[in-house]
């Protein structure tokens, strides 16, 4: 009997747990029927243009996960608190060019004209649903907080994956921002989270939206997956063309490398900047995360002007050294021709006027 009872108590305690606001809650009703019928929903999920396991053949699960806990992985975290330039979030451009300010990882705020969207913002400590459970944010990451963004005009949200959708973050964001665009199916977290669905519009790739003073988005196709839970690709991926008067803009989200770079390059380029993934990549998961030459190469694809490389700089996701993934792109770029800006966090660049290029992560 009393084993009875402690496995009924543990069986209501993890009922209790998996229900709890920050999982969100898988779409529903129409949203879900929506996605039931997209070209790329097959056997119960959504899928990717191009076949993409997890991991590669040979590789399981608890090998990665021995690696990854148990194997000695030298320089995952900066020696000293990082860097960096304490941004203005509220002042308008000087120019009419696009201003970007990158917060680490993939947060990073757009200014134009008057308009301010922010995307994926994470301020949390650490990229899970339990702050004592995750990579904790490197030091001197943590220059700005939630509260610091008021009345964004547009808050954009790629995917729903912890470190990139943030509770936390969006409960103090999202009450005060104008418009929310995100990926087909995440909108089902947002209402969760009391968040009214009048401000949320959802997309599919290759869907389009036109905002205001001229702003549109449009979804295009990525490599990847998501959840937060157990089941996976019930919510859509994608990247994100903003495009403002003669300005066009790649916003990458989470991919691995396909032939899908190319193809919104012939349809959508050439790009004033793209800001692409290049960190959080490893043999074991070559499908979902690009390497660092391979963000390279899918700007070349995109017919983008500059790169800018995301996805690094503030947690430490995968086995390799915190500064692994930008030396790599600084190396292939140079190959390659391939401009690149490199801004400190919190640093501001300026399209076509302020680009800074210097290479801050070898003095820290």
């Amino acid at each position: 009997m009393i084993a009875l009872y402690l496995t009924l108590i543990l069986v209501f305690v993890i009922i209790i747990i998996i229900n709890l606001p920050v999982f969100g809650r898988l779409p529903m009703a129409l949203r879900r029927d929506k996605i039931h019928h997209l070209s790329n929903y097959r056997d119960g999920a959504l899928q990717n243009l191009s076949f993409t396991p997890m991991q590669p053949e040979g590789v399981s699960f608890y090998k990665i996960l021995k690696a990854f806990f148990f194997e000695k992985h030298p320089n995952k975290s900066p020696d000293k608190p990082l860097k960096y330039v304490q941004p203005d979030l509220n002042s308008k451009p000087a120019t009419a060019a696009p201003e970007i300010i990158w917060f680490g990882h993939s947060s990073y705020l757009i200014k134009i004209n008057d308009l301010r969207i922010l995307v994926d913002p994470v301020f949390s400590n650490v990229p899970s649903p339990f702050s004592f459970i995750g990579s904790k944010a490197f030091p001197g990451t943590n220059f700005v907080k939630a509260e610091d963004f008021k009345n964004i005009d547009v808050l954009l949200i790629t995917h729903d994956h912890y470190d990139h959708l943030d509770y936390k973050t969006i409960l103090k964001i999202a009450p005060e921002t104008k418009e929310i665009i995100t990926s087909l199916g995440v909108g089902s977290h947002l209402e969760r989270w009391g968040i009214s669905s009048t401000k949320i519009k959802e997309l599919c790739w290759n869907e389009k939206v036109d905002l205001m003073n001229g702003l549109n988005f449009t979804a295009v196709p990525a490599r990847h997956f998501t959840g937060r839970k157990f089941k996976r690709n019930q919510t859509l991926w994608s990247a994100f063309v903003l495009e403002f008067n003669n300005c066009k803009l790649f916003l990458g989200g989470d991919s691995g490398y396909d032939t899908h770079f190319k193809e919104i390059g012939e349809n959508f380029g050439p790009f004033d900047i793209a800001l692409l993934e290049c960190g959080q990549y490893n043999a074991y998961w070559p499908y979902i995360h690009m390497f660092p030459e391979e963000t390279v190469q899918a700007a070349i694809d995109l017919n983008a002007k500059v790169l800018m490389p995301v996805h690094w700089g503030k947690f430490s996701l995968a086995m390799h050294p915190w500064d692994d993934s930008i030396k790599r792109v600084i190396n292939e770029a140079d190959k390659k021709q391939m401009p690149v800006v490199t801004p400190q966090l919190g640093e501001s660049i300026v399209l076509d006027t302020k680009m800074p290029a210097f290479k801050w992560w070898l003095d820290q």
